[in-house]
């Protein structure tokens, strides 16, 4: 590797960008948010990631905050080429001599077309070269897996926009079923809740701020209580009301349980072998919504493997697409697509 090209790796998700710096560890984490304003026919970017999401919700009509990645896959291009463009200048710096080295992780159930646009918005982003990386295996790598050696690897990456569960073995992915609901998607069914059993509408950052303040996957010994505003359906005012996290966990239950039955899946189809050291190593769960109050209880219930979290889980994939980077080389040889 030159001395003089920067090497970065890109986690590019729903919710969050994390971008790993070589020689440096993770030196960015930001909401992947934009705010667009459409003027005269074009679209123009006022604003990207934290900033953006202090918008959301409070822009005037002419400003659309949006976000350019929806279910781990590139919605928007033109928007997640900005997005890009602007992460990487402030990791890279705006005068910088060489266009960096870039990898990014994807999806692991994403399309060969899916493939190229990610590829291609980074290269018009101003990467020099880019490599792509299924999340799964950077998760492993970023959890400090033994992704090597031949012997069983289970890891369950939970995102903002998909969840996949993956058997990771000698550098590659055995088997791995991806679906698409993850983080977002428990604050979706978590207004759809409120709105039934309460006739009052909270917005997505509210549902975020529940989530992370009282949600939990399995209801808690002590029930966490918590005053939320929102606005009465029937008479259009402000309202503030009290949720409980059992209530949490109830909303929860059908996205969880699709996630769930993503594991059993994989867990089903795991050559024998590397089932049984599964059932002695576990599974490790990583990612944003991996933060969830007993969500390893949850999983090591549903499917009789345990489950545990893995250091910093919003992380992972970041740390492991960068040391992925530094040994691309070995990592070839199974992975010549890399």
């Amino acid at each position: 590797m030159s001395f003089f090209t920067p090497h970065i790796a890109i986690d590019l998700g729903t919710v969050n960008v994390l971008v790993h710096d070589q020689g440096r560890g993770v030196v960015l984490q930001e909401p992947s948010m934009v705010a667009i304003n459409e003027h005269n026919g074009k679209t123009v970017i006022v604003e990207v990631g934290r900033a953006a999401k202090e918008m959301y919700g409070r822009a005037p009509e002419h400003i659309e905050v949006m976000r350019p990645l929806r279910d781990g896959v590139i919605a928007d291009y033109f928007v997640t080429q900005g997005m890009l463009e602007y992460f990487i200048r402030k990791v890279t710096g705006r005068f910088r001599l060489r266009k960096p080295v870039v990898m990014i992780s994807v999806p692991y159930g994403v399309t060969s077309v899916e493939r190229r646009a990610v590829r291609e918005a980074a290269l018009a982003a101003g990467a020099r070269e880019v490599r792509l990386i299924p999340e799964p295996l950077a998760s492993a790598i970023g959890a400090g897996l033994p992704v090597g050696t031949p012997t069983g690897n289970m890891v369950v990456d939970l995102g903002g926009g998909s969840s996949e569960a993956a058997v990771v073995s000698m550098n590659g992915i055995v088997c791995a079923e991806s679906v698409r609901v993850a983080g977002v998607h428990l604050d979706e069914a978590l207004i759809s809740y409120v709105r039934k059993k309460y006739n009052i509408l909270i917005g997505e950052p509210t549902a975020e701020a529940i989530k992370i303040k009282i949600g939990a996957a399995v209801e808690l010994k002590n029930d966490l209580e918590m005053q939320v505003q929102g606005r009465d359906q029937v008479s259009g005012l402000p309202k503030t009301f009290s949720l409980r996290s059992s209530e949490v966990v109830e909303a929860f239950n059908e996205p969880l349980a699709a996630i769930i039955s993503v594991v059993q899946a994989v867990l089903a189809k795991t050559p024998p072998e590397l089932a049984s050291d599964i059932i002695d190593r576990g599974m490790v769960l990583t990612g944003g919504v991996a933060l969830l109050r007993e969500i390893d209880t949850l999983f090591t219930r549903q499917s009789g493997v345990p489950a545990y979290v893995a250091d910093n889980p919003l992380a992972c994939t970041a740390l492991g697409a960068g040391k992925a980077l530094d040994e691309l080389p070995r990592l070839q040889r199974s992975l010549p697509d890399l």
